[in-house]
């Protein structure tokens, strides 16, 4: 028996989440809302136990499943701050971030690169600027309309009094265009910001702070987000040391580019220890090509190529063509034209939402973008291969689960950007 199939008795995971300024405890909530209905659904027992601790958010988990205990530790490394204070960006401050980004993504040709392979991310970039567009043409067209409007009647009811002419008549005259001006520019303002208070529906602003920060530095991390995966590396070298049977990194959606350079950067320093914890990588919703296909995206570019021939982990990338702001089963290695020789990684499989949904479901979900952008971390009614609770809590190494398992048919992995160097 090999190592990969011995059964695990205790995991560690470590949750590396997307572009997300949400408290870490809706990760843990809704893992204990999901997990219940995903044990009910498939058979099994699993309990879930806070336990925050200092500056570390962490879970406890309990389960059994095919008649076997396993515990596991679920810490989320937190970047939500950093997110944050990316998004305290003043109304003309996001349009000038629109602005900025659109020009970058354009005059590379990263973003004509992006749409030759899915439209749904690619419609999903697009949506903020659009709707930040519509947003300002309509709030300036209602602002000029009220504006002329007012200034429309204040000169009729000078025209009641029969005073066409004389300085009275031209002060007057001055005021309702001076008016005019103020209430286009006053209605305009109160406009935008009611906009921008209900994007908790719209997330108009909240995508564009996303794609800026992608794209801000051209595709370079920030320093201070460098920083922060220096401190997740070093919560992982520790774990990697501990008595785990495996030590699980799990990137969704904008966490995946940061968690393939954090393993990257384990295995180059030599931390991933031969004897140690079996190390393993699940992408879920990836968005790796938004990052890596932008000219200084080189670390990226770098590390996608380290990892994919690496044999000191296992990689599976989860996606699924019914979530439009993933790039679904994209191979990132691949189509970011890094392909080395002695490739293994990653396997790229479906989450296939169409069919491990039920139908009603489907129909429930199927227009709520976002929401089915978090279904990977969610229950499913007749799950397939992929069952996010088993992974992280159950028996079976993420290697020994899909052992053998092909890479789904429908993948894309051709090149499509241009940088098929990794040479800085």
């Amino acid at each position: 028996m090999s190592d990969d199939a011995m059964p695990v008795q205790q995991r560690r995971v470590f949750h590396i989440p997307g572009y997300d300024p949400i408290h870490p405890r809706r990760y843990r909530e809704l893992y204990r809302k999901e997990s219940a209905a995903q044990a009910e659904i498939s058979g099994y027992d699993i309990s879930v136990h806070a336990g925050p601790a200092e500056d570390k958010f962490y879970w406890a988990v309990k389960a059994r499943i095919d008649g076997q205990e396993v515990i596991s530790r679920i810490d989320v490394l937190v970047w939500s701050d950093i997110v944050r204070d990316s998004m305290a960006q003043s109304i003309p401050a996001t349009y000038w971030q629109l602005i900025q980004t659109a020009w970058i993504y354009t005059v590379t040709g990263a973003l004509r690169r992006l749409m030759w392979m899915r439209k749904g991310p690619v419609i999903a970039a697009l949506y903020p600027v659009a709707m930040l567009i519509m947003q300002l043409v309509f709030a300036l067209w209602l602002g000029a309309t009220l504006g002329s409007w007012v200034a429309a009647a204040l000169m009729w009811l000078l025209a009641l009094t029969g005073l066409t002419g004389g300085l009275f008549f031209n002060i007057v005259s001055t005021f309702a265009t001076i008016l005019s001006y103020v209430i286009w520019v006053g209605v305009a303002l109160v406009l935008l910001r009611w906009f921008k208070a209900k994007d908790n529906k719209l997330f108009a602003y909240y995508l564009m702070h996303d794609y800026a920060f992608s794209a801000r530095l051209w595709g370079q991390n920030p320093a201070e987000l460098e920083e922060r995966m220096k401190v997740f590396g070093d919560e992982i070298a520790e774990a990697l040391k501990g008595s785990a049977d495996e030590v699980l990194i799990v990137g969704h959606s904008s966490g995946a580019h940061l968690a393939i350079s954090i393993i990257a950067d384990l295995i180059r320093e030599g931390r991933v220890p031969e004897n140690g914890p079996r190390l393993a990588f699940l992408s879920l919703g990836q968005v790796v090509p938004m990052m890596s296909f932008l000219p200084k995206a080189r670390r990226l570019r770098g590390d996608l190529a380290f990892l994919a021939t690496q044999e000191a982990l296992t990689w599976v990338d989860v996606s699924a063509p019914g979530d439009g702001c993933c790039f679904a089963l994209c191979d990132p290695v691949a189509v970011t034209g890094v392909t080395p020789p002695g490739k293994k990684w990653p396997l790229v499989i479906s989450a296939a939402f169409t069919q491990s949904l039920q139908p009603q479901t489907w129909r429930k979900l199927r227009w709520r973008f976002f929401r089915l952008h978090f279904q990977y971390l969610c229950a499913f009614d007749r799950p397939k291969d992929y069952d996010y609770f088993q992974i992280t809590a159950g028996p079976t190494t993420l290697a020994e689960r899909y052992r053998g398992r092909p890479p789904s048919a429908s993948r894309i992995d051709i090149a499509v950007s241009k940088y098929t160097s990794i040479i800085p």
